[in-house]
């Protein structure tokens, strides 16, 4: 699989999600889809994260935009953080990161003085033909998901 780039059409790709079932990009061929990368289900800023694109999910819909989670975690884990916070879009598990590396987004990470490699909160925007045509890395969750909304409604 090639990085993501944008511009070019994305690679598709199939992974376990919530409700017993795998989606592929190819799936949703036709709509728009915001896929966002975040740490760990139900941490703090995952999960404010996760309650904004929630609030907005409406929004999305009439924007013909499809909003998928993905994180490292189990469904297990994922369906506990959706069920939880009512979340109306489905979170992908991507336990083996290949996914994680097609979009790169797995960097090094220092908390309490020790190193590991996790993933950096990055959000990507891709058109109804299968193109990427934004990215947002190093994202900060305040604002975030209200700038994806207007760069999707501007597709």
């Amino acid at each position: 699989m090639s990085k993501v780039s944008i511009g070019k059409k994305v690679d598709d790709f199939r992974l376990p999600a919530t409700g017993n079932q795998e989606i592929a990009l190819s799936d949703l061929r036709g709509k728009n889809v915001v896929i966002y990368f975040y740490p760990k289900d139900s941490t703090p800023g995952c999960t404010q994260e996760g309650k904004d694109f929630r609030d907005h999910y409406d929004a999305f819909q009439k924007a013909n935009t499809e909003i998928l989670g993905v994180s490292r975690d189990g469904l297990k884990a994922h369906e506990n953080f959706r069920s939880k916070q009512g979340f109306p879009f489905h979170l992908l598990s991507d336990g083996e990161e290949a996914l994680c590396r097609q979009f790169d987004v797995i960097r090094e990470k220092t908390m309490f003085g020790k190193k590991s490699l996790g993933i950096e909160r990055s959000t990507f925007l891709i058109d109804s033909e299968g193109v990427l045509r934004q990215e947002w890395r190093k994202v900060k969750v305040k604002g975030h998901v209200e700038e994806v909304l207007q760069a999707a409604r501007a597709l």
